[in-house]
């Protein structure tokens, strides 16, 4: 029962602050699943399930102040879904500390990026839609999409910055983008792969659930109602956070 305590509030912490920034769930919820004694496997597919109820918390949020553009919405997913895939497949026999280290200097680079560029995602500006500009777009969203599929931590706001940065769109429509479409759809596609070749601990997934559900609803009901400067400076302090922590651990 403290277990499930324990993992239903850090659930709900983890992934209000990801709803919040875009990204970021696995900052704190994957290191507490390893904590609690998951090898990384089955916590890492065990996180990803999870993962899918912070897509649908915020988008019950979202979908009811919000209006996406579908199309747009469908080229994220052919892009991006492929590589979730390819990540999924190989992590399990990759070595993740080099790679662990490597993501965490990225993700420490974005947000000290975003930092540096205070009107970066202030206002939507709609840009690169042509087909050079698409297919370049594209086939970032699949090396991002690899990347969510193989280390959960932090690659969510890869999908953020990089929709923000070379789509034009503001930081707070980004953001709803990342969690509908990274969320539910790539976060899914990459539970199906873990579970079909590791494995899950379906026990310890309520708790988890119910706090993604909650956090994730909160945390978009705050990126909407504050704007676009609370949601810049939040996805600014958790991708501080996250590369840190990622470096941290590849050299522990």
């Amino acid at each position: 029962m403290f277990d499930q305590i324990l993992l239903f509030v850090i659930s709900l912490i983890a992934n209000l602050f990801s709803a919040l920034a875009g990204g970021g769930a696995g900052l704190l919820q994957l290191p507490a699943l390893l904590f609690l004694g998951l090898p990384f496997g089955i916590a890492l597919a065990t996180h990803k399930v999870a993962s899918v109820f912070l897509g649908l918390g915020a988008t019950a949020r979202h979908l009811r102040s919000s209006s996406f553009d579908w199309r747009f919405s469908a080229f994220i997913l052919a892009t991006g879904l492929p590589g979730v895939v390819l990540g999924a497949s190989i992590i399990l026999q990759v070595d993740d500390r080099v790679s662990q280290f490597l993501l965490g200097v990225l993700t420490l680079g974005l947000g000290l990026y975003s930092w540096f560029k205070p009107n970066l995602g202030q206002s939507e500006n709609h840009q690169h839609r042509d087909l050079s500009g698409l297919l370049i777009g594209g086939a970032v969203l699949f090396l991002i999409g690899a990347l969510n599929g193989s280390l959960t931590s932090g690659t969510g706001l890869f999908v953020t910055l990089w929709l923000v940065r070379w789509f034009g769109l503001d930081y707070k429509t980004a953001v709803g983008y990342t969690l509908i479409l990274v969320g539910i759809f790539w976060n899914g596609s990459g539970a199906i792969t873990l579970g079909i070749l590791g494995e899950i601990r379906w026990d310890w997934l309520p708790a988890l659930i119910l706090g993604s559900l909650i956090g994730g609803y909160l945390g978009a009901h705050f990126a909407i109602v504050k704007g676009n400067k609370l949601v810049k400076r939040s996805f600014e302090v958790v991708t501080v956070l996250v590369g840190i922590s990622l470096i941290a651990k590849a050299w522990m």
